[in-house]
């Protein structure tokens, strides 16, 4: 294995006792606004060792097969990735959906586990000690990939985001959006709090807390697929998307039957902004990363031709 040329990104993160290192510029002024809290700073300082830990031991184990390039997540949107670089994101699910959301040539992804004992993560099917064997096969294509679609969102002026997880279109703040919503030879004029547009790999996330909360209101089961989707959500590779309005109201002037539905290559999903200077859209949950969506501008949501690559 030639490892002097082969490239390896390790996605890493600062855990949440650097962040209040940040935010306090002491350990100490941190622990005492902690612990006035009445909470357990101990708790803190377990996690930072045990991820500065497995850090470490990740970066050790991943240069045995090639040049390791350490890369903090907030530095993503930025970086460069090599097209044949092997990227291996140090969690939690969140960190692995948003490295995926800027890599724009399907390198692999390996998500890896750093703290079993704390983390779920239904994106870390792997633990640091399972890098020295996964690593050498993942770089000679011997492990099998996970495909992931995603979303993408382009504006009239050319601007573009990409969705790994889901897309949000709505208001900025706790104001209604107001758009009208085509499709095919369909439109209606839209007051609600914004549309949610789903992948499959995000469909047992915020997609399917909407849902729930429909079934909720009516107070039994939903009918048909519908309810397949509450429960299970869809493939991550499929080969479309779903939307839902979110809280939709209906007026003189508002209608309220382009609620849910389907995204497809032939059938992609376009909005036009009646909001005067409040309309955004932003991407996996992150707000501080968005495109703003104002009065006439129009957005096209689609299918993105871009994907992601996870190691299984």
């Amino acid at each position: 294995m030639d490892t002097l040329n082969q490239r390896i990104v390790l996605v890493t993160r600062k855990t949440r006792l650097e962040e209040l290192i940040v935010r306090f510029n002491t350990i100490e002024q941190a622990r005492f606004y902690v612990e006035h809290l009445g909470a357990d700073f101990s708790d803190y300082e377990a996690e930072h060792r045990v991820y500065l830990e497995a850090v470490r031991t990740a970066e050790v184990t991943l240069g045995r097969f090639g040049r390791v390039q350490r890369l903090d997540r907030g530095f993503l949107s930025n970086y460069l990735f090599a097209p044949d670089a092997l990227v291996v994101v140090l969690g939690q699910d969140g960190l692995v959906a948003n490295t995926l959301k800027y890599l724009k040539g399907a390198q692999p992804v390996i998500g890896v586990n750093p703290d079993p004992a704390r983390w779920d993560g239904v994106l870390l099917p792997f633990e640091v000690e399972d890098l020295a064997g996964i690593t050498p096969e993942a770089i000679a294509k011997k492990r099998p990939l996970n495909r992931v679609t995603m979303a993408r969102a382009t504006l009239s002026d050319g601007q573009e985001l990409h969705a790994v997880n889901d897309l949000f279109i709505g208001p900025r703040s706790h104001v209604s959006a107001r758009y009208q919503i085509q499709q095919g030879d369909r439109s209606e004029t839209h007051s609600s709090s914004g549309l949610i547009v789903s992948t499959g790999l995000g469909s047992t996330g915020w997609f399917q807390s909407l849902l729930a909360g429909a079934a909720g209101i009516v107070g039994h089961k939903l009918e048909g697929s519908v309810q397949g989707l509450r429960e299970h959500g869809f493939a991550w590779d499929a080969d479309h998307l779903q939307f839902t309005v979110r809280e939709p109201f209906p007026s003189r002037v508002t209608q309220v039957e382009m609620v849910f539905g389907q995204v497809t290559r032939k059938q992609p999903l376009r909005l036009v902004s009646q909001m005067a200077g409040y309309g955004v859209i932003f991407s996996d949950g992150i707000e501080a990363d968005f495109l703003e969506f104002n009065a006439g501008m129009t957005a096209t949501i689609s299918l993105a031709e871009r994907y992601g690559q996870l190691v299984n």
